[in-house]
């Protein structure tokens, strides 16, 4: 009986600080895009003697679903989330790759059905297997009149790929427009930069998080995270708690934004 209350009584205390922490944030102080670098998954299986690194990115997916919804019912209005680097698809073994894949896939065809959420992925279709670029499609078209909350899955993604792709864009439309080089010199900006990016027309994120004490950004949102707060959790990535979350928040909510001042 004593080994029964003591889980209990520790998730009371839980629940308590978890309102605690909820007490002290308002819209006014939350940070309106959040990026997430779910790390430590593999480590997270191999900890627990799984068999495979496919339990631990299953056991990250869930956490992930369970932090979306963490993130809407604040009223956090984007979330982008790190799951399928570009350079993950050279350094996985092909047996991981193949099961993380299937797993993202069915990830993006879940969250499309989910409340009022809009999908979106962020990265290129390059290397990507069949089936998954077209669950990325598939949840894209379905989500697309929806105005929920925005969730980027970033999936084939690199940040130097992406300004690469912007430049290469800016380049093509420049010239179809029949300017030349030295037109395009004058006009490039910052700005115009930005509206070429994966996020084109999306709000830098004001929060990046990274899961399981790792201190990198690991070639994520190089452009965007320019002027970002960072936040460390040394959770594993299927360990994270809401509570891990809320201190985040409320560690953002007193930091004074220099935005590079």
């Amino acid at each position: 009986m004593q080994k029964r209350q003591v889980p209990l009584a520790r998730d009371i205390l839980y629940r308590l600080y978890e309102r605690r922490l909820r007490r002290g944030l308002t819209p006014e102080n939350l940070p309106r895009h959040v990026a997430m670098i779910i790390d430590g998954n593999r480590r997270w299986a191999r900890q627990l003697g799984l068999e495979s690194a496919a339990h631990g990115h299953r056991a990250g997916a869930a956490k992930m679903r369970e932090f979306l919804r963490w993130c809407d019912d604040l009223g956090i209005s984007v979330v982008t989330l790190y799951l399928l680097s570009s350079d993950n698809l050279t350094n996985r073994p092909s047996e991981e790759l193949a099961e993380l894949t299937k797993i993202i896939a069915k990830l993006a065809e879940e969250l499309s059905r989910q409340r009022t959420w809009r999908v979106q992925q962020v990265g290129t279709k390059k290397g990507l297997p069949e089936p998954l670029i077209a669950a990325l499609c598939d949840a894209e078209t379905r989500t697309a009149g929806k105005t929920g909350m925005h969730i980027n899955l970033a999936v084939g993604y690199g940040g130097r790929t992406e300004i690469t792709d912007a430049m290469r864009s800016i380049v093509a439309a420049h010239l179809e427009n029949g300017h030349t080089l030295a037109d395009l010199a004058e006009t490039l900006t910052p700005e115009l930069i930005g509206q070429h990016l994966y996020t084109g027309g999306q709000p830098d994120p004001d929060l990046v998080i990274r899961t399981s004490g790792e201190q990198r950004i690991s070639d994520f949102m190089l452009w965007q995270s320019a002027h970002s707060e960072f936040y460390f959790v040394e959770a594993l990535g299927p360990d994270l708690r809401q509570v891990d979350f809320l201190r985040a928040l409320r560690d953002f909510a007193k930091r004074h934004r220099r935005f590079g001042s």
